[in-house]
């Protein structure tokens, strides 16, 4: 599927590449925001995003992990797919973080976390994020870092 966006064409799997990569760096909602349909909805089953409930939420909150208690928060990137049925880009990473800034439930551990997740993000008609599931152990994660 290719979509007009501006000045040329761009498939909706690029948009979906573009995306998660702000997400990840993390550039916040504000650096997301082009990529995203309005009021595009976030689910996970991890107690830590209970009340995310938006993409936007979730771009943020993301943010606010990197700029807070995990300021090397950083990404690799291990395969990205695209269901052209469903219209949906998944994207399988682990999460590397250690705690040595403010934030967080308890004060910097200096531990850290190499987490796994997947992203499922389901595009619209016109290539931007209409829905984004993230799945994720955040049990894992927050012992590693001695959160629990």
């Amino acid at each position: 599927m290719s979509i007009w966006m501006g000045e040329g064409f761009m498939s909706a799997f690029e948009n979906a590449k573009k995306f998660f990569e702000a997400c990840e760096a993390p550039k916040g909602w504000n650096g997301c925001k082009s990529y995203v349909a309005d009021g595009a909805a976030f689910s996970s089953q991890a107690g830590a995003l209970a009340n995310v409930k938006t993409v936007q939420a979730y771009c943020d909150w993301m943010k606010g992990l990197v700029d807070g208690p995990l300021p090397d928060g950083r990404y690799t990137l291990h395969s990205s797919a695209w269901d052209a049925n469903t219209n949906t880009a998944s994207f399988v990473a682990t999460f590397h973080g250690t705690h040595k800034g403010a934030g967080g439930p308890v004060p910097p551990t200096n531990k850290a976390t190499n987490s796994h997740y997947v992203y499922a993000v389901k595009m619209n008609g016109e290539g931007k994020v209409a829905q984004m599931t993230k799945i994720w152990n955040d049990s894992y994660a927050l012992a590693e870092l001695g959160w629990v």
